[in-house]
């Protein structure tokens, strides 16, 4: 589905990226994990289209997309919950999902929105609320939430437990994970929880000073050797 080949790319002047290398298949969720700084983040973001790539290629679903806006790779079916709890706080739960669907028709945003409740009845409950209102994890599932509203192929989270208290790590990890489970949409998650995601992921990548240094399934890639490599060189 997804094929990150050779990635280069940075802000400004400065490279982040050297040259990563990486594959997400069809209803897969895929792991990349490693230090502060290590480019994850900027991964993403290349992916989606809000850092431009200097070198190398991104195809998805076989069709170059280096150079495509967030805007288009939406209507291609990839999204973005970028880290933070990146919500609407002045906006309700609902104006929030709805501005998710900002491409869909209104009557397919309508029933996008009754199918997204079912999946969070947290969210109905509380749909005319301020997303401000809401908890640090309730805030969390709504961004993922909006994510899905345009019923993507690839979600893309950049983590999705940050300043979550540790009992609801787990418990939004594992909202990713049915919801993989459930509808088939491919995941790739950038998260600090290693373990975490190492336990709902099919593979993982570990990226270190911008370049892919391990591959393979969580039990390889969470091997004691392995992640001191990673993390501590």
């Amino acid at each position: 589905m997804l094929e990150v080949d050779s990635l280069e790319t940075g802000y400004g002047k400065k490279q982040v990226l050297f040259g990563a290398t990486l594959t997400v298949h069809e209803r897969e969720i895929v792991a990349l994990i490693g230090p502060n700084g290590a480019g994850k983040s900027t991964v993403l973001k290349a992916i989606c289209g809000l850092v431009p790539t200097w070198k190398g290629a991104i195809c998805f679903g076989g069709t170059a997309i280096n150079g495509s806006t967030p805007a288009e790779n939406v209507t291609r079916g990839i999204t973005f919950a970028p880290q933070g709890n990146r919500v609407f706080h002045g906006l309700t739960v609902l104006e929030n999902l709805e501005a998710g669907g900002f491409h869909l028709a209104n009557n397919d945003l309508k029933g996008r929105v009754e199918e997204i409740f079912a999946l969070f009845p947290v969210l109905e409950r509380r749909a005319r609320q301020l997303a401000s209102k809401l908890s640090g994890g309730e805030q969390q599932m709504l961004a993922v939430a909006r994510a899905l509203i345009p019923r993507p192929k690839l979600l893309m989270l950049d983590e999705p437990s940050l300043g979550l208290a540790p009992n609801l790590v787990a418990a939004v990890l594992d909202r990713v994970c049915e919801i993989n489970q459930n509808t088939g949409i491919a995941v790739l998650i950038v998260e600090q929880k290693v373990r975490e995601s190492l336990r709902i992921a099919h593979r993982a990548y570990g990226l270190r000073l911008g370049t892919v240094v391990l591959e393979g399934s969580p039990s390889v890639v969470s091997s004691p050797e392995n992640l001191h490599q990673l993390f501590l060189g």
